[in-house]
């Protein structure tokens, strides 16, 4: 459709995670009436980027289909870029979450417009009324690679067709935890597991996403400060 001053790939985000932020990033080195490409494979920004553009005052073109992508093009407008306030405001965002005691051993956890229940950390059976504190303390590196991996290979460009991370963790004494022993500490000692991927990109590529999804992901490098991680990373063909 034309010929764009800049490019910006946001892979699968979607306007409320993210996306914006690289948008204007992208924007603010262009001068006004020059034009940005947005590609992305989020569905919901066909609707969106309408929508923020009138409200900041750029022109939204049009788009067309692209290489596994929709492009975008936004023509910047004359308004003055918000992009410091808006990245202050990311970098000054506080994560919030309340937790009620329930009846018996069980907690009541409320993040943001979701709720969940947290079971007791030394709890040995295979099925339990609700996950332990350490389950979901497990789950939530997991998850951070597994979704943080998604979000990066997009940004590029790749597909992935299936991913899946398989977590082990180890307590150092969980009878310490239980009052049963008094030596020994209750901390996780380890944590180990595999990263198994199925992708048709090129194994070094996947293997660099796979290096910045470590390198950026807030819950990995946080606990790699206190905790052993022992990550496997597996190419399935």
């Amino acid at each position: 459709m034309l010929h764009p001053h800049a490019v910006c790939d946001g892979g699968d985000l979607d306007c409320g995670s993210g996306l914006l932020l690289i948008i204007n990033k992208s924007m603010n080195p262009l001068d006004p009436g020059q034009v940005l490409e947005i590609r992305s494979r989020e569905r919901t920004v066909a609707d969106d980027l309408p929508a923020w553009c009138r409200m900041v005052k750029h022109e939204f073109i049009g788009s067309e289909p692209g290489e596994n992508t929709v492009r975008y093009f936004v023509r910047k407008g004359q308004s003055q870029s918000a992009l410091e306030s808006d990245l202050t405001a990311a970098k000054g965002y506080k994560w919030n979450v309340r937790v009620q005691g329930e009846k018996d051993l069980k907690a009541k956890v409320f993040a943001r417009n979701h709720h969940f229940y947290s079971g007791q950390s030394a709890d040995f059976s295979a099925h339990v009324d609700a996950p332990s504190a350490i389950d979901y303390f497990m789950a939530s590196l997991a998850s951070c690679l597994t979704v943080g991996f998604k979000a990066h290979a997009s940004r590029r460009n790749v597909v992935v067709d299936q991913i899946e991370l398989s977590l082990k963790g180890s307590i150092e004494n969980i009878l310490s935890h239980m009052e049963i022993e008094e030596t020994g500490s209750p901390s996780i000692q380890q944590i180990s597991g595999t990263c198994y991927v199925s992708s048709a990109a090129d194994e070094e590529l996947l293997k660099e996403i796979w290096q910045i999804t470590l390198k950026k992901s807030p819950i990995y490098q946080t606990l790699k400060k206190a905790v052993e991680i022992k990550l496997t990373f597996s190419i399935v063909y």
